[in-house]
């Protein structure tokens, strides 16, 4: 008996020419990724390296420097900026724990519950969602300055303002919970569960990624907002947050003196946030996917 002979030179032809094809078009996408890396971290770069420079306190037409040390650094202690920091992390934490737990607490509500209003409800939620923050900008502030909560004491009223709304948050974590069997719920309360302890207890400890993705969402809410809390602390450095005081260091008659230390300044702001995400990127790329299974 011969053998068959299963060499097919076409077929071994257009394979290689698929190969090629597939090796061209992966280049073409890694270069045009390369590109927009080295686009996108460009200004971080350049940040980092002028907040280094000692020569000179003000903008300069080179990137790097040419004499290096930590003066910039040093000098941001006979600044307000700790204080700014102060203010930033204090309005941050509070409100990443207070907000998650009333966004948990509303999307266990309105994903196990049944109610008459919960289907108007919600859509009232997410139809109030569209509408821009910036709406109500005068009417929160002349709120907040009536219960004393500007200027100098604007951190307590922009913590306020940060979680008054924050139920209207549900729409990922609801998704999440939508995932995760009734059955538990239904077993836990068999053996005497509440429903507090069905959540915090059982529900919860399964949640992991989408706890830690509206604490990340949470935090980073104060830690970057400008517009508003420089609305409410009206430029007094009491109230002001770290990106408003930075900001006034860009003044036409502060930023000969203060360019480099505001660079500094960014790079020390940056540091906790891009260590956060670091330590907790696989958390939260599991909360955004596994909230999107279900709505």
């Amino acid at each position: 008996m011969s053998k068959k002979n299963d060499y097919d030179p076409s077929a071994m032809k257009q394979h290689m020419g698929m190969s090629a094809k597939n090796r061209i078009s992966n280049t073409v996408i890694y270069i045009v990724l390369v590109i927009m890396s080295i686009v996108w971290l460009a200004p971080f770069v350049f940040i980092v390296l002028q907040s280094f420079r000692c020569e000179s306190t003000w903008m300069v037409g080179y990137v790097v420097p040419k004499q290096w040390g930590l003066d910039n650094y040093i000098n941001l202690a006979k600044t307000d900026f700790w204080h700014w920091y102060t203010n930033t992390f204090i309005m941050a934490l509070a409100t990443a724990v207070l907000q998650t737990v009333i966004v948990l607490c509303m999307s266990y509500t309105l994903s196990r519950f049944r109610f008459k209003i919960r289907d108007g409800l919600m859509r009232f939620m997410l139809i109030l969602g569209m509408f821009p923050g910036m709406l109500t900008m005068i009417i929160l502030y002349r709120i907040l300055k009536d219960l004393n909560m500007t200027q100098a004491n604007a951190v307590p009223g922009l913590i306020l303002v940060y979680i008054a709304s924050s139920g209207m948050g549900y729409y990922v974590s609801k998704g999440f919970f939508d995932t995760v069997p009734k059955s538990l719920d239904e077993a836990a309360r068999i053996d005497g569960a509440t429903r507090a302890q069905v959540l915090w207890k059982i529900i919860l400890p399964m949640a992991k990624p989408i706890v830690i993705y509206t604490i990340l969402t949470a935090f980073m809410g104060p830690w970057g907002d400008f517009v508003f809390a420089r609305y409410i602390s009206m430029n007094t450095p009491a109230g002001m947050n770290v990106a408003v005081g930075l900001n006034s260091w860009l003044s036409q008659d502060m930023i000969n003196s203060r360019y480099t230390m505001f660079c500094a300044g960014g790079v020390i702001v940056a540091i906790p946030v891009t260590i956060l995400f670091m330590c907790l990127q696989r958390y939260y790329v599991e909360g955004v996917t596994g909230g999107a299974v279900k709505g």
